[in-house]
């Protein structure tokens, strides 16, 4: 404790570091006297206590696509499995996958059994639920929700509820790219992999669905326009106009009605660093996109998916 509270007391008087920027701390050593110790904020921490091994490992490359389809509509999403480390390590991978949007709405990495009505709440959430409580959550006065999808038996890495149109909602030829862009792991390998190696598939899994973000909406800034007295807007008709791509052009509409993109653009005309914030057309991995990344979360109307993972 002699040790630690000098450490943790200049640790608190210490100004908050920038993202990149170090600062020092002074602490007393015994044996050694008083060393200098440098804390470095990471330049841009996404990807920080995110393991996207966890999520390949429990579903397939459609399923993530699909259950990715329905979180950026801002959909009711039920994780269900054993184990608790499963759960939350894939809800955070799931909400990881958002980035820079962020998902706003209730987020329980593993709901205890007494909040359990939570699957009922007509509003957006990504809860996870162990497999012991599922009779319990199927129990549930869900119809409102259940009665627009379908649910199917299924094991492990499948979805065993959905609403049906997940496959139809990002466009074809960017599924297509995005499901080959990345190569995931045997599925039925369960040993540890390298942090090396986690850390090179957290940055790849991550870039490949930025790099989708990029594509679709990467165009923002343009589109945001400020008057002399410094107030902003953001011209929403003539962004999604400006995209060729039919397909692409459909799923925008939707999603610029969600409640996350909303935030973004809000937070992007609050800080005018749009020009320099642009999201870039090559996104290389670790860097700081120098986006406005809210950590809030969403909206739905009405949509719900069921996710087993073992």
């Amino acid at each position: 404790m002699a040790v630690i509270y000098p450490f943790m007391q200049g640790l608190r008087e210490s100004p908050f570091p920038a993202p990149g920027k170090t600062v020092t701390i002074k602490s007393f050593i015994p044996d050694s006297g008083t060393e200098l110790i440098e804390l470095t904020r990471p330049l841009d921490s996404w990807l920080e206590h995110v393991e996207f091994q966890a999520l390949l490992q429990h579903l397939s490359p459609e399923n993530i696509l699909w259950l990715f389809a329905s979180v950026v509509l801002e959909r009711r999403i039920i994780f269900v499995a054993e184990e608790l480390s499963v759960l939350s390590q894939c809800i955070h991978a799931v909400a990881a996958l958002l980035y820079p949007f962020s998902w706003a709405h209730t987020y329980i990495p593993v709901v205890p059994e007494c909040l359990i009505d939570t699957v009922c709440c007509p509003t957006p959430f990504m809860v996870g639920v162990q497999k012991r409580c599922l009779e319990q959550v199927l129990d549930q006065p869900m119809e409102e929700v259940l009665s627009e999808g379908s649910l199917c038996q299924g094991s492990r890495w499948s979805i065993l509820f959905q609403v049906g149109d997940e496959g139809d909602i990002l466009p074809a030829k960017l599924q297509t790219e995005m499901s080959c862009d990345y190569q995931p792991p045997c599925q039925n390998c369960t040993s540890s992999i390298p942090i090396s190696a986690s850390e090179q598939v957290n940055a790849h899994v991550s870039n490949t669905f930025v790099q989708f973000f990029v594509k679709t909406v990467g165009h923002y800034t343009s589109h945001l326009k400020w008057n002399k007295s410094g107030q902003s807007s953001f011209q929403e008709k003539a962004f999604c106009k400006a995209i060729a791509s039919r397909s692409c052009r459909k799923f925008v509409k939707r999603f610029v009605r969600t409640q996350m993109f909303s935030l973004f653009i809000q937070e992007a005309e609050r800080s005018r660093i749009t020009q320099e914030g642009k999201l870039p057309h090559l996104l290389p991995l670790p860097c700081s996109l120098l986006l406005p990344w809210h950590s809030g979360s969403s909206r739905i109307l009405g949509s719900h998916s069921l996710v087993s993972l073992g």
